[in-house]
C-alpha cells in the first residue's frame, strides 16, 4: 500500500484518535452501567441493563470497527508498518481480539441481561462486570504504548532498516 500523503494521514489519525477514545469512554460507562447492574436494585439493575444494551446495539460495533480500521490504515500506509514495530504488531493483535470479544461476547451477554430485565428477573453476572474491567484495562494499555511506542522494531522492521540504509549509503 502506498504512504498516504500528510493530509490524509492526519485526518485518518484524528479519526483513529477520536473513535479509539470513544471506545475507552463506551466501555468506561459499561462498566459503570454494569457495576450498577451488579450492586443495585432489581430496579435498578433492570435500567442498567436496558441501558447497556442501547450502548451495545448502537455503538460498541462501529466504535470497535472504526479503531481497527482506522489503525490497520494508519499501520499500512505510513512507515509504521503492520509488522515493523513490537508496538503496532502487539496494538493490532489486542485491538483484534478485543472487536472479536465484543462482538461474540460482549454483545450477547449484554443482550441476555437486557431480555431479563425486560422479563422483570434481571440476574447480576460476574461476567459483564469482569470484560468491561478487562476491556477498560486492554484500552488504557494500549492508548500508553500508543504514546511511548516501546520495545523497538521486530526483526522484520530491522532487515527493512538496514536494507534502507544500505542502498542510500
Amino acid at each position: 500500500m502506498p504512504h498516504l500523503s500528510r493530509r490524509a494521514r492526519r485526518a485518518v489519525l484524528v479519526v483513529h484518535v477520536a473513535v479509539s477514545v470513544g471506545w475507552l469512554g463506551l466501555t468506561l460507562g459499561l462498566l459503570a452501567l454494569s457495576i450498577t447492574g451488579y450492586t443495585a436494585s432489581p430496579d435498578t439493575a433492570a435500567a442498567a441493563y436496558r441501558s447497556m444494551k442501547i450502548f451495545g446495539d448502537w455503538l460498541i460495533l462501529p466504535m470497535a470497527l472504526g479503531s481497527l480500521v482506522s489503525g490497520l490504515v494508519l499501520a499500512l500506509g505510513t512507515a509504521w508498518g503492520l509488522a515493523r514495530h513490537h508496538w503496532v504488531y502487539v496494538k493490532f493483535w489486542l485491538t483484534l481480539i478485543t472487536v472479536l470479544l465484543s462482538v461474540f461476547a460482549l454483545r450477547p451477554g449484554i443482550n441476555r441481561l437486557a431480555a431479563q430485565a425486560a422479563a422483570g428477573t434481571p440476574t447480576p453476572d460476574v461476567g459483564l462486570l469482569i470484560a468491561p474491567a478487562v476491556a477498560t484495562a486492554t484500552y488504557f494499555f494500549l492508548t500508553a504504548i500508543s504514546v511511548l511506542k516501546p520495545w523497538g522494531p521486530t526483526r522484520r522492521g530491522r532487515r527493512l532498516r538496514h536494507r534502507r540504509w544500505s542502498q542510500s549509503a
